[in-house]
């Protein structure tokens, strides 16, 4: 287990990104206006905002997919250790 040590602080670094992420969408969807004001002449931050979101939208699933990957994979690699720990262990008798 000692040796997992820094994939785990990696996979926790990752799993913080991913929340930054949810966070930073929220406050930029927040600047969002759902209904479009053409004679006003605010289309162009319309579609600002909504490049801006496609954008974290996009980073974010990558994000999110290897976040998941990555800990599917640690997981795995901590089962797989332990079942080789207690395979080691000398049968008494």
């Amino acid at each position: 287990m000692q040796n997992l040590i820094p994939f785990i602080v990696l996979w926790s670094l990752l799993a913080a990104s991913v929340i930054a992420m949810i966070v930073w969408r929220k406050m930029v969807a927040n600047q969002e206006d759902d209904t479009i004001h053409v004679l006003q002449g605010s289309v162009a931050q319309q579609v600002t905002v909504a490049h801006k979101l496609e954008v974290i939208d996009k980073w974010g699933k990558i994000l999110t997919v290897v976040t998941l990957v990555y800990g599917l994979i640690l997981g795995g690699t901590y089962i797989y250790l332990n079942f080789v720990a207690m395979s080691n262990i000398p049968q008494g008798g």
